[in-house]
């Protein structure tokens, strides 16, 4: 449905006054729902990104506890299932869910989600997305009350079973469809996991799982056991500084806040911590982050630093991420420049053959966070790839030069896309002009774990370690 004629949508959904035709005030709307709404609205409309919105949006609304985990859960929910959600919305509709106005398709998206993934009584759900549609798209309301009532028909698998191609003859387009990603990503996974489709079916459905929020607590600034005391929580199950967070807020910690800890998922501390411990000759006290932003693992970088006596010197290309690294790595030897990390040895500070330790946590395509960014599942393209892995392999060449004789650097994605990952790093220490050695990265990686494959690299995956899907190589310089 399109706006009344000399009407626009505002931020809050409703129709704002133009040229004195005024339209009368929307009923009061169930405010986690609107929430919901519009953060979801914002995600399609604007390309936001709902952990940065969303909590906007609930501070507005004056959002709380349970009020607030409905409308968290209704965000990133209908998002993560966006795409069956959307096919499920075609054929209840008669017509491409593409031809429905976006305020309505937002609206049926959420309505949708509640009807077949919550116990949100179906009653409650249809009558709550009525009333929201009549807020944003007055005109629409019966449309509305009709798709819904045609979804509550059948419950997620039936609509699966109806929609989706058979595993049998296309796989692919079976969980692409079921589990709510992307074929290419599913493709992707597919591939990454050695063709093991029992696999990849268990990681689109951890994709789809609430992430649970981890904690690193700083080696020397606070212990793990007493940050989990702290905040009711448990310490992580492989990395040494990990602390699994049950609930709330992480940015009301004391120890977030004053820098004795920060949120970080527990694959990044396992691979920042993998090169860190790395058995290293000769020196050993010049640091180097090459990507540092927004410092995350540079701040777990910097805390190990102080231990030992080294320091870490953190580059970031944007300035604002800059920024972000600097008030991140406070009181830690740390140094910052906002500058290109592909700079390396044009730089006086930044001398080729200079730093004993590098980290290269290359910009990716994400595809190993998108529990935690659903959104980003239905942004990425697979043209995103070439100017992506360019980069990563010009970044990695910087590194090998960045780095002494005998030095280590560690290159890491959140992606476990294979062209991102195996492909890059056999296609930058082929061209680096330098000599390689590939260091097995599994002994790095606390002892137990289980998945880590043949080696040299490492895949963490979310359905296998709990983490996110960060992959891992090691190289030392000859």
């Amino acid at each position: 449905m399109t706006a009344p004629e000399g009407t626009r949508p505002t931020r809050s959904g409703s129709w704002a006054d133009r040229g004195g035709d005024r339209r009368p005030a929307r009923p009061p709307l169930d405010r986690p729902r609107r929430a919901a709404y519009e953060a979801v609205a914002a995600v399609h409309r604007d390309d936001a990104f709902a952990n940065l919105v969303l909590p906007i949006i609930l501070r507005e609304e004056g959002l709380f506890g349970r009020d607030a985990a409905f409308a968290t859960e209704l965000t990133y929910g209908t998002l993560r299932h966006l795409g069956t959600l959307d096919a499920i919305l075609t054929d209840a509709a008669g017509r491409d869910v593409a031809r429905i106005d976006p305020p309505v398709r937002d609206a049926l998206r959420l309505g949708a989600y509640q009807l077949l993934h919550t116990r949100v009584p179906a009653h409650a759900a249809v009558s709550s997305t009525v009333d929201l549609v009549r807020s944003v798209a007055p005109g629409a309301t019966g449309f509305a009350n009709a798709v819904l009532r045609e979804v509550s028909t059948r419950d997620a698998d039936a609509w699966v079973e109806k929609l989706a191609p058979p595993m049998e003859t296309d796989p692919v387009g079976h969980l692409a469809l079921a589990y709510s990603h992307p074929q290419w990503i599913v493709r992707a996974f597919s591939e990454a996991l050695g063709g093991d489709l029992g696999e990849t079916e268990r990681l689109l459905i951890e994709d789809n799982e609430r992430p649970p929020v981890h904690l690193c607590a700083r080696p020397g600034l606070i212990d793990p056991v007493e940050l989990a005391d702290q905040v009711g929580g448990a310490p992580g199950a492989f990395s040494p500084y990990a602390v699994y967070l049950p609930g709330g807020s992480p940015g009301d910690i004391p120890a977030v806040v004053d820098g004795r800890a920060h949120v970080q998922d527990e694959g990044s501390q396992l691979v920042a911590t993998a090169l860190a411990d790395a058995p290293l000759d000769g020196p050993d006290g010049r640091w180097l982050d090459l990507c540092a932003g927004p410092g995350g693992k540079a701040g777990l970088l910097g805390a190990l630093a102080a231990q030992r006596g080294a320091r870490v010197t953190a580059v970031e290309v944007a300035e604002h991420r800059a920024r972000l690294v600097s008030l991140a790595t406070r009181d830690l030897p740390v140094s910052v420049l906002a500058m290109d990390g592909r700079e390396v040895g044009g730089d006086p500070k930044l001398p080729e053959q200079h730093f004993d330790r590098v980290l290269v946590d290359a910009p990716c395509t994400g595809l190993g966070s998108l529990r935690r960014r659903p959104e980003s599942r239905w942004r990425r393209q697979p043209s995103d790839l070439p100017p992506l892995t360019r980069l990563q392999r010009e970044l990695l060449g910087a590194a090998l030069r960045a780095v002494r004789p005998g030095g280590l650097v560690a290159y890491v994605t959140c992606s476990p896309h294979t062209v991102e990952t195996h492909v890059t790093v056999t296609e930058a220490a082929r061209r680096s002009g330098v000599a390689v050695d590939f260091v097995d990265a599994r002994p790095l990686l606390p002892a137990g774990m289980p998945g880590l494959g043949d080696g040299p690299t490492v895949q963490l995956w979310p359905h296998r370690h709990g983490t996110d899907a960060m992959f891992l190589a090691v190289l030392r310089r000859g």
